[in-house]
C-alpha cells in the first residue's frame, strides 16, 4: 500500500502553505485523497513528481534560497507563532521569485549556539547550495553579533536577506524569555561548580581525618 502524507509534511516538502495547497486542490493541480473526517492525505508518488516538476521549470539562474524560522517557546509555537513565521517567509520568496531550497524552524534561544536547525543550517551555507539566506528578522538568526553571521556567510557566497516584519511584543516578550533562559543556565552552571567545590573539599576532609587516625 503507498504510502499517504498529511498536509503539513506535504507543505514543508513542497516548501508552499497549506491554504496554497487548498488551492491546488480546487484547481486540480495537486489532489489529495480525502479522509472520513475530511482530512487531506497525498500519494507519495503524487508529491515526487510535484517535486520534480518544480525542480525542472525552475530557471538556471533562479535564486536559490534557505529560510530560517525560530521561537523562544513551546508555547509560541503551539500559538502558532512558528508555523506563521514560516509561511511569511515562503509567501515572501514566492512574490521574490526565489526557489526555496530548504527551509529550518526550530524552538530554542537565540543567544544559543547549540540549535540543530541552525547547524543544519550552517553545513547547507558551507555545501554552497545556496544563494541567500532569508529569514523574518535579524535575531530570529542571533540575538548579539549579528554582523558575525553576514561576515560568515559571505565567506561562502551567501547573501542574508531580512524581510523586517517585527511584532514589538512578541520581540519583548521573546527577549525576556532568552534572558531568563541565560539567567538559568548560568545559575545551573554555578550551583554545579560549587556543588562540585563542596564535594572536594569533605573528600579532602574524610582523607585528612583518615590520615590523622
Amino acid at each position: 500500500m503507498e504510502k499517504l502524507l498529511g498536509i503539513n509534511e506535504v507543505a514543508n516538502i513542497l516548501q508552499v502553505t497549506k491554504q496554497t495547497l487548498r488551492n491546488w486542490d480546487k484547481e486540480n493541480k495537486l489532489t489529495p485523497i480525502k479522509t472520513a473526517g475530511g482530512h487531506r492525505r497525498y500519494k507519495e508518488s503524487d508529491i515526487k513528481q510535484m517535486l520534480n516538476e518544480i525542480i525542472i521549470e525552475a530557471p538556471k539562474n533562479q535564486c536559490r534560497v534557505a529560510s530560517y524560522a525560530r521561537v523562544s517557546s513551546h508555547e509560541q509555537k503551539q500559538k502558532g507563532d512558528l508555523e506563521r513565521q514560516h509561511n511569511r517567509l515562503v509567501e515572501h520568496c514566492a512574490k521574490k521569485g526565489y526557489l526555496l531550497h530548504k527551509s529550518y524552524s526550530e524552538v530554542g534561544s537565540g543567544m544559543s549556539d547549540n540549535r540543530s536547525k541552525l547547524l543544519q543550517l550552517f553545513k547547507l551555507i558551507e555545501s554552497r547550495e545556496v544563494n541567500k539566506v532569508i529569514v523574518e528578522n535579524k535575531d530570529r538568526l542571533t540575538r548579539f553579533q549579528f554582523q558575525f553571521f553576514v561576515c560568515y556567510f559571505q565567506s561562502h557566497g551567501v547573501e542574508i536577506e531580512v524581510v523586517e516584519q517585527k511584532d514589538m511584543n512578541t520581540y519583548e516578550q521573546e527577549l525576556v524569555d532568552d534572558i531568563m533562559s541565560l539567567m538559568a543556565s548560568f545559575s545551573g552552571k554555578l550551583y554545579g561548580q560549587r556543588s562540585a567545590e563542596r564535594r572536594k573539599k569533605k573528600k579532602a576532609e574524610r582523607m585528612n581525618q583518615n590520615v590523622n587516625k
